[in-house]
Parts: C-alpha cells; structure tokens; sequence
C-alpha cells in the first residue's frame, strides 16, 4: 500500500509460511510477455481485443491483482496489465521510481503495443502515474479510474491524514533500512498487507504465494520501497500538474477502506468531469476483495 492511511484494524495471524506451491498459472485467454519499455523489459498480461484498458497495480502487488476482474474485462476490450518496473517479474533498474518516470512507462507501453488510446485503470501506487499521463497526454487517456489512493499532498485530504501518515511509510522510505531487516522475513510481511487489504479476509492461496514471490529477496524489496523514497519527487510533479493545467479526461474514483472519499475529494477541484463512488464493507484491495462491485462500476463506465 502505498497510500496515506491509518494504521489497518485487519486481524493479525500468526506468520505464514513461505511459499510451497507451485508458480500460480497464468488465467485462460491472458498471454504473458516482455515488452522493452524506455530501456527496460517489462512484464506484460494481455487479454482480450476492442479498446485498451491498461491497468497498473500497487504495492505489495503484481499485475495479478486484477486476476479477478481480467477476464470480463477482456470480453469487450484488450486488457494490458504491466508489473510495473522493478515489481513482479519486470526488470530492476536503479531509477525511474517517481510517478511522473512512471507515466513515461505506461505511455511508452501503449506505444510498443501498437495503441494510440486507452483507459487508464490505476490502484495504489498506479494512481499517480495513471492521473499524470491523463494530465500530460489527454489524447491518449480516453477515461480514467482510480482508486485506493491519494495523490501526494493535494488539497481535500486533509481530514483523512490528519493522523499522519501510517508507520510503514516512514520505514520504506528510509534508505537500505526496510530490505536489510525484512530478508528472510517477506512473507509473513506480505501476508499482513494481504489481510489487512481484505479486511481480514485474505487472498486466494496461489495468488498469496505469487505476490511472495514477487517480493522475496533484497533486490525485489529494493525496487518496491524505491517506490516510497521517491514519493516526495512525485508530490512536486503532482503540484506542478495541476498547477499547469486541468485533468479533462473524464474521470471516475473509487473508493474503500481505509481511503474512502479523500481521492474524490482531491480531485474535484482540478476534474472536469468526475465520478465519485464508495464501495461499502470493501478493504483496499478492492480488485481482489470485491470484484464483482468493481466490475459493476467500470462495465459502464468504460462502455460510456
């Protein structure tokens, strides 16, 4: 999670294991490749054919937290879902880390894959990114979601952050710090983001194991926390985004637990067009914990 929040009330069990199981498999119909993007190969689930939808996860996460919603997604578009540098199965390179390096990315992607457009889906950390490619490059955003997040110290989260920031911010930020003590420790770390992201209810077993995975051993936990260390670099891009300009895609943001409205509420300021929706009794992982409510909301949406 890479959103100001509170510290989660979720349930805390007993540390899991590592994983076991074998690698989950890869979700009928979604084909998996490398995709050289701006000087790094990425990871890359495609699904699908119509109008894109590029989708871009957060921490602790791979592209495989849209694995619940990939499918019908693709009935009626092609679906793209990076592990975003340094994350998942994408190569690990120094830097790049800020939001702004981030929307580069994705827009570098659209071009390797042949899109001139697309809807831009982002939760948690693909938030940032996802709103500043809608900012800077509008023609090629033809709608806009995003969730579960905020965007750096914009006005209209005030109320929610009012308590500071929760604690693990502060230690993935600090350089070397977080990857040194969490070796040999990822997964029951992982696991408490997992749980506390569903409200206690926890993802599905192979899923779990994938995101481990994804996680396990100090250069994955590197690029992960470079995430943090470079979100002051994001706010000021953030600030000089919409001081520049108007977010005129049309827009709709979702939110649940623990973030609620405070995304909505930073954007109707700078938004032209914006949808604002709260998912009740949803954790924040909400492509994996609700994803029948989300599928709801970007059916139409994204068909509008």
């Amino acid at each position: 999670m890479t959103t100001a929040q509170p510290t989660p009330t979720a349930p805390h069990p007993a540390p899991s294991p590592a994983p076991s199981t074998p690698p989950a498999p890869v979700p009928p119909g979604v084909e998996a490749r490398r995709v050289a993007v701006r000087g790094v190969e990425l990871n890359v689930a495609t699904a699908g054919s119509g109008p894109a939808v590029l989708l871009l996860h957060g921490f602790p996460h791979t592209w495989r937290v849209w694995s619940h919603v990939i499918g019908e997604l693709a009935e009626h578009h092609r679906v793209i879902a990076p592990d975003l540098r340094g994350l998942g199965a994408s190569a690990r390179p120094t830097d790049g880390y800020d939001a702004g390096s981030l929307a580069h990315d994705a827009e570098a992607l659209l071009d390797a894959l042949g899109e001139d457009t697309a809807s831009v889906v982002g939760i948690d950390a693909g938030t940032p990114p996802a709103f500043l490619l809608a900012m800077r490059r509008p023609d090629r955003v033809r709608r806009l979601v995003v969730m579960e997040s905020l965007l750096g110290g914009l006005p209209g989260a005030e109320d929610f952050l009012a308590g500071g920031p929760p604690w693990w911010f502060g230690f993935h930020a600090e350089p070397g710090l977080a990857e040194t003590v969490l070796v040999g420790h990822e997964a029951p770390y992982v696991d408490w983001f997992l749980r506390a992201g569903t409200l206690g209810d926890g993802v599905p077993a192979a899923l779990r194991d994938a995101f481990v995975r994804a996680y396990t051993g100090g250069e994955a936990l590197r690029c992960a926390f470079a995430y943090y260390r470079a979100l002051p670099t994001s706010a000021r891009q953030l600030r000089r985004a919409v001081a520049a300009g108007r977010l005129t895609v049309p827009t709709l943001a979702v939110g649940a637990r623990p973030v609620g409205r405070a995304l909505e509420r930073q954007l109707r300021p700078v938004a032209d067009d914006l949808t604002g929706h709260l998912i009740e009794d949803c954790g924040h992982i909400i492509p994996l914990h609700r994803p029948r409510a989300l599928l709801a909301l970007l059916g139409p949406f994204l068909a509008a």
